[in-house]
């Protein structure tokens, strides 16, 4: 019963209406929510001070609510790494990592059609990447970003 409560607050609170589309983008389409996403999958960015410190300049404030509300919608989790309880490692679930493919077009698209509006726009591919079948690239980003979650999980921070 709580669990039910607590889905029907979080449905009155983050979506607007009914529509699958305007859902996805109560969501992901903030200013931050795939920006973070962005920077967990591509740039391996895992712990709070990863993210504020990224070139994003998102404030510690907004990071700490995107995380919270990312953390219940299921498109991350936290855990410590093993021998370290103050710091928390943050990566995306099955969910949050299936939002890859939307990261990839949306990176392609922008590659395609904004790169002349922002000469300082860089590449986050690694070149074998870029040369790969749309399919073969984002399951290349998902191994490269699984193996950097089993990585700083077995580190020490």
């Amino acid at each position: 019963m709580v669990s039910l409560r607590k889905n029907m607050e979080t449905s009155n609170n983050l979506f607007r209406c009914s529509c699958p589309v305007t859902s996805a983008v109560d969501i992901v389409g903030d200013r931050w929510t795939l920006v973070i996403i962005k920077l967990m999958l591509i740039q391996h960015c895992h712990t709070f001070k990863d993210i504020s410190e990224s070139d994003e300049g998102i404030a510690p404030n907004i990071l700490s609510s995107r995380l919270k509300t990312m953390l219940g919608l299921d498109l991350i989790t936290k855990t410590h790494p093993p021998n370290n309880k103050k710091v928390n490692i943050y990566y995306l679930t099955e969910k949050g990592l299936s939002i890859s493919p939307i990261v990839y077009d949306l990176k392609t698209w922008s590659d395609t059609y904004l790169r002349d509006y922002n000469a300082d726009m860089t590449s986050f591919d690694q070149p074998s990447v870029s040369q790969l079948p749309r399919e073969e690239a984002i399951l290349e980003i998902q191994k490269h970003y699984l193996a950097s979650v089993a990585s700083v999980l077995s580190d020490v921070y």
